[in-house]
């Protein structure tokens, strides 16, 4: 219920301070005043009709950035009010603010279920995917930005070729010289090998761990921690052979490989599908000195 403000009746010391100056300025000057009264009641209306409608939503602080309109090349975050419902992701605001308040909003999304990792941002100053994260586990209001160590090509998005490049530089495709002898013949692997690769297998390519190492911030010729982690999960593959894995150990030891890694497990807390990125790192540096090492 909005309060309405009741309207200043004049006294008669109004009235005679009116007689003092000309009949003309002092109408003026009274409907100046009885328009800005009614300014100021229209404007408490609506603040206080917002503030009921707003009662029960999310604010959202998203980044804008657009290189190709003059007006919008300098960043600025701009605020939303989405209507919140239970289980609401991040995602689900962004998309919401999108449709109903700014067309222009740009950002990647696809599947909606943690698996394509396009919707990967920088979430109340910590890298997640807006599709896995609760508005209601976040305070408000909840800033949303593109991931940092990456240059943005409009709002939320960033230019993701040089963590591809990366990403191939492992090969992270399966080979192998000792396949069986019979094309019908299942190329097995043991219990104990799978568990050991299986974490590695579920990276979604989101490039979280790689916006949120500094080694990676600060040299750009890194594999990355979701390079190596990949890596890992092939070279550590029985199937693969001794060859094989010779060949990925020569890839990650190089001078911006494995050996860069300072060991800060920042990659491993952000990561959305909980790999341990750094225990890989770390195991792929003791297969490369076991490799290495000469006994006489």
């Amino acid at each position: 219920m909005s309060t309405q403000v009741p309207e200043e009746r004049e006294t008669e010391a109004d009235v005679d301070a009116g007689h003092a100056e000309p009949q003309s300025a002092y109408q003026e000057r009274r409907l100046d005043e009885k328009t800005k009264r009614r300014e100021d009641r229209e404007r408490q209306t609506e603040e206080e009709e917002r503030a009921e409608e707003f009662e029960d939503a999310a604010h959202i602080k998203v980044f804008r950035y657009d290189p190709e309109v003059a007006e919008k090349q300098e960043p600025r975050f701009d605020d939303f009010h989405v209507p919140f419902e239970k289980g609401m992701t991040v995602l689900d605001a962004v998309m919401y603010a999108r449709d109903h308040y700014d067309s222009s909003l740009t950002f990647r999304h696809s599947c909606r279920q943690a698996i394509c990792g396009s919707d990967a941002f920088f979430i109340n100053g910590r890298q997640r995917l807006g599709c896995q994260t609760q508005i209601a586990d976040l305070d408000q209001p909840v800033r949303i930005e593109p991931l940092p160590h990456k240059e943005v090509v409009k709002d939320l998005v960033v230019d993701m070729e040089h963590f591809f490049d990366q990403m191939e530089a492992v090969e992270p495709y399966f080979q192998t010289n000792e396949a069986p002898d019979s094309d019908l013949e299942e190329q097995r692997q043991s219990r104990e090998n799978r568990e050991k690769i299986k974490m590695g297998t579920r990276c979604i390519w989101c490039a979280c761990c790689q916006s949120s190492c500094n080694i990676a911030a600060g040299d750009n010729e890194f594999l990355g921690p979701a390079a190596i982690s990949m890596a890992y999960r092939f070279a550590m593959d029985e199937r693969e052979g001794g060859d094989m894995k010779e060949h990925r150990l020569r890839i990650v030891e190089q001078e911006h490989g494995v050996w860069r890694c300072q060991t800060q497990f920042s990659c491993t807390n952000v990561c959305p599908k909980d790999i341990p990125i750094t225990e890989h790192i770390q195991g792929l540096k003791r297969e490369a000195v076991k490799k290495n090492l000469k006994f006489w």
